[in-house]
């Protein structure tokens, strides 16, 4: 079994804090997810997170002008540098404090960063693929200039369409206009006459106007004009100042019922201002005569950032409270995305049987299924008034299950999105774990409250029986995928194999040393695992009740202190167990999590310890740290537990809503910091990946499938330009493997496509084996992105045709290339069907009239119409031509 699994995507948080951002081109919103960056692309419905993280959660982000240079902020100040196409991070850096406001300047030279109440402009560090032909610097990051001005925290800046002037606001109550360079003429101006902090500052669209909003929801317009006194009527002295200078001519207020503005933003192209108040509305306004579009209520919380695409159609909102990322497209008012992560910690997970689907249930008692391909939510049940404690699915059919600590089973059905059963006990029990039969018949749950297992039909909803043995709350519950036991794992030390099918329903107890946390099967029902609280792995034969190996985990799972800790990482409780583990595909391999930054992969014949997987590094969770960092100490104790918030400089900061003593969801709601744990693991029923339940979201896990640029196979005389010199030459299969070997997708489908049809036979018999992996999963690509339909699968055929052989030998090796395949194969046979569905009663008409166009006389000026061989129309005035051409005119409307 492979296992160089590495990190390729963040479900389950959508948006966190900070600030949002479109791409130049309006087609991508970034959104700081914790420490992490995550991509939701709005046109093919995709979403992917960037792999490099901060060491605390995320602050500020901002992007070039080109769409090359992503700068991130975190937190304390620190930077990282990153090629957005490419996702890699080129530099770090550190501002040596909190950055409250960053912008790229519209040239793309410098950006401008808001430390303090200080205004920063450095220089934009070149890259290698930059209009000038210097290369990466060895200090890439130069400071241009600082302004000092302000007397409070910076908020906002934004950049002149020149890039020669900029505006920055703050809490100081003021605007300001600052220049980039030292101009003829200019002097800093000071913009006062807000009564709250200034949340924006915006220049029109051709630079003779500024927009400021502040807090307390006034919208004042600036304008170059004459002081009062300064006209012709009153004798000026030469020696006076200018008599123009910016003054407020219009005044506006939003009044909405004492709430405050969270958030502005405006498009100068369209005089468009959006703003979001704290009592979760936004409302869409056209300057300058502040008429209103759009008002509408987004969520029951305040919404922290909104901004604007580069056309000003769709407008972006963020609400940290819940969770929430929103684009809303306001001329059609309609959702373009609507997403929202779990309000509560995860509790458990599962994936579909097919692997396509992540279910993830939580605290906050939603069940949300995730698409593995889009990484969109794509539906959220809500039926459940309490914490979701498992879940599980039925090997047959879409059919989902999960308990509760209302006191209720519920199933789902994955196809029409609704509950179909809900299961009940006699009396009211608190539901922790849930097992089904394979063949989705019977399904069984335990409780921490009674110690007998439940049973009910799922076809009738009556509960069968109530097996009772153990003498402690049932932990855990697993049937094994052949369908003839269950095994149940309890706090009394025992796990028990229960036979319900058969005529005596006895049990088989195992014996162990400490509370049982977990259990799981192994994929071909002769092994169970089982993780107790001494945070040991042990298994077990189904058959003969006997172990079969051990692993201590205590070592491997142990890490991070928490901030009120006063031992060790190593020495730390409650760390040291694993609280959920999972079979690999193939049985090989084990994975466990536990209430540690630290997941761990053994290999189950050998008991070793393959690779440990680091949840989280961000310092902004508890039990990331190993070590005790003593300038966070103070007299009255770790920094993090002191309280800060009483003072903080607004009223509605400093107000605690909250009930004295209330939890909800995480108890680690209590302190300052909640704590990083992984609470479910699964894998992937393919193999290919694996997911984690972490309290910075739902983490997957993945073999790296993508190609990177080897340069091992590389010589001089490999370069794009020989390989199309190798095209002109028709000598295919070169040109084939130089393409690849350089790997660049662009150019590996230049040469595919300029391959005739008839060479495809012969080229794939000589193409080296080595290549055969990268050739399966180009053509599968191709064939889910082309328009060629027959080229395609021309090429599929003759593959599998050449090199069946090999294939099936190497399937194991091959596996995801294959499945690859088969899913583009699947997918045109599926729209191939419908299209022929669609289009049966239009064939059905055409049929029952074979004489359509026989009766047309030749000699008219009418005449029939025939498709010529380059798709076009034209009329058949020949004579002896009969009219036997027809046109079908299929989906979109083209005639055939």
């Amino acid at each position: 079994m492979k296992t160089e699994f590495k990190f390729s995507n963040l479900l389950g948080t959508v948006y966190c804090k900070g600030n949002l951002l479109f791409t130049p081109d309006g087609t991508c919103l970034l959104s700081p997810v914790g420490n992490r960056v995550t991509v939701f692309d709005l046109i093919n419905n995709k979403s992917y997170t960037f792999p490099f993280s901060h060491r605390r959660n995320i602050s500020r982000l901002a992007l070039s002008p080109r769409g090359n240079l992503l700068l991130s902020v975190d937190e304390d100040g620190r930077a990282i540098l990153a090629n957005f196409p490419r996702r890699l991070a080129l530099h770090h850096f550190s501002f040596k404090a909190p950055v409250s406001a960053l912008a790229f300047s519209p040239s793309g030279h410098h950006f401008a960063v808001g430390v303090g109440r200080l205004v920063e402009v450095w220089k934009t560090p070149s890259t290698p693929d930059a209009t000038t032909d210097e290369g990466l610097e060895y200090a890439p990051f130069v400071r241009h200039r600082v302004h000092a001005g302000h007397y409070d925290t910076v908020q906002s800046i934004e950049w002149s369409s020149d890039s020669r002037f900029f505006l920055s606001s703050a809490k100081d109550l003021t605007a300001r206009i600052w220049s980039l360079d030292p101009e003829e003429g200019f002097i800093p101006t000071t913009l006062a006459g807000h009564r709250e902090g200034v949340l924006g500052a915006w220049f029109s669209c051709d630079q003779e106007q500024i927009y400021t909003v502040s807090q307390d929801g006034a919208l004042f317009r600036w304008s170059y004009s004459q002081r009062p006194g300064a006209n012709g009527d009153v004798n000026i002295r030469e020696d006076d100042e200018d008599p123009l200078q910016w003054r407020i001519v219009q005044r506006h207020y939003f009044m909405q019922n004492n709430a405050k503005v969270k958030c502005a933003a405006y498009h100068a192209e369209s005089n468009l201002l959006v703003a979001g108040f704290s009592n979760g509305l936004f409302g869409l306004y056209e300057l300058p005569d502040f008429n209103m579009i759009h008002t509408l209520s987004i969520s029951q919380n305040e919404i922290d950032f909104v901004t604007l695409n580069k056309s000003g159609e769709w407008l972006a909102f963020g609400a940290s409270k819940l969770g929430q990322l929103l684009v809303w497209e306001w001329q059609s008012e309609s959702y373009i995305l609507k997403q929202q992560g779990h309000f509560d910690s995860m509790n458990a997970l599962v994936y579909s049987p097919d692997g396509q689907r992540i279910i993830t249930t939580a605290d906050d008692g939603k069940i949300k299924v995730w698409d593995t391909q889009s990484g969109f939510c794509i539906v959220t049940f809500t039926e459940h008034s309490s914490s979701v404690t498992a879940c599980e699915f039925a090997k047959r059919g879409n059919v989902l299950f999960t308990s509760s600590l209302d006191g209720s089973i519920r199933a789902w059905d994955l196809i029409r999105y609704r509950n179909f059963r809900t299961f009940t006990a006699p009396t009211r029990l608190s539901f922790s774990s849930v097992a089904v039969d394979p063949s989705g018949e019977v399904v069984c749950a335990g409780s921490l409250d009674s110690f007998d297992i439940h049973i009910w039909s799922v076809q009738t909803g009556q509960l069968l029986d109530q097996l009772s043995g153990h003498e402690g709350p049932v932990a855990s519950l697993a049937f094994a995928p052949s369908g003839d036991v269950v095994v149940s794992g309890s706090w009394d030390h025992t796990v028990r194999i229960w036979s319900i099918f058969g005529r005596t329903q006895t049990s088989e107890p195992i014996q162990l040393q400490a509370d049982v946390l977990h259990v799981a099967f192994r994929p071909d029902s002769k092994q169970v695992a089982v993780s107790t609280l001494d945070g040991q792995l042990t298994f077990w034969s189904v058959s003969e009740a006997s172990q079969e190996a051990g692993v201590d985990g205590r070592r491997d799972v142990s890490g991070g202190r928490r901030i009120s800790d006063r031992r060790t990482a190593a020495n730390v409780a409650g760390t040291k167990s694993f609280n959920c583990i999972a079979y690999s595909a193939d049985g090989s391999c084990v994975i466990a999590g536990g209430n540690s930054k630290y997941i761990c992969l053994y290999d189950v014949q050998s008991g070793t310890l393959i690779k440990k997987f680091t949840v989280s590094v961000n310092l902004s969770l508890e039990g990331t740290q190993e070590f005790l960092n003593s300038r966070n100490l103070t007299e009255a104790g770790p920094r993090g537990l002191i309280d800060e918030k009483g003072e903080a400089s607004d009223l509605e900061d400093r107000i605690d809503h909250t009930l004295p003593g209330a939890t909800r969801g995480d108890l680690s709601v209590r302190r300052t910091q909640p704590e990083v744990r992984a609470p479910a693991v699964a894998f992937s029923p393919t193999g290919g990946a694996f997911c984690a339940a972490s309290t910075e979201g739902l983490l997957v896990y993945s073999l790296d499938s993508a190609l990177q640029f080897d340069p091992f196979d590389l010589d001089i005389n490999i370069t794009p330009a020989s390989t199309l010199q190798a095209i002109k030459e028709n000598d295919f299969l070169l040109a084939l493997i130089m393409a690849f070997r350089l790997n660049e997708r662009l150019l590996i489908r230049r040469v595919y496509e300029a391959i005739p049809v008839t060479d495809v036979t012969l080229l794939v018999k000589d193409i080296p084996i080595v290549y055969l992996a990268r050739l399966l999963r180009f053509v599968a690509q191709a064939t889910d992105e082309s328009p060629h339909l027959e080229f395609n699968l021309r090429w599929i055929e003759a593959l599998l045709h050449a090199h069946g052989p090999y294939l099936k030998d190497h399937a194991s090796s091959l596996a995801s290339e294959l499945r690859t395949v088969q899913k583009a194969i699947a997918k045109i046979q599926l729209e191939l069907a419908r299209l022929a569905d669609d289009n049966i009663y239009a064939l059905d008409y055409l049929l029952a009239q074979p004489l359509l166009l026989a009766g047309v006389d030749h000699g008219s000026e009418e005449a029939p119409l025939m498709v010529n061989g380059n798709g076009a129309l034209d009329d058949c005035m020949d004579e002896d031509m009969e009219g036997d051409w027809i046109g079908l005119d299929d989906k979109d409307g083209d005639v055939d």
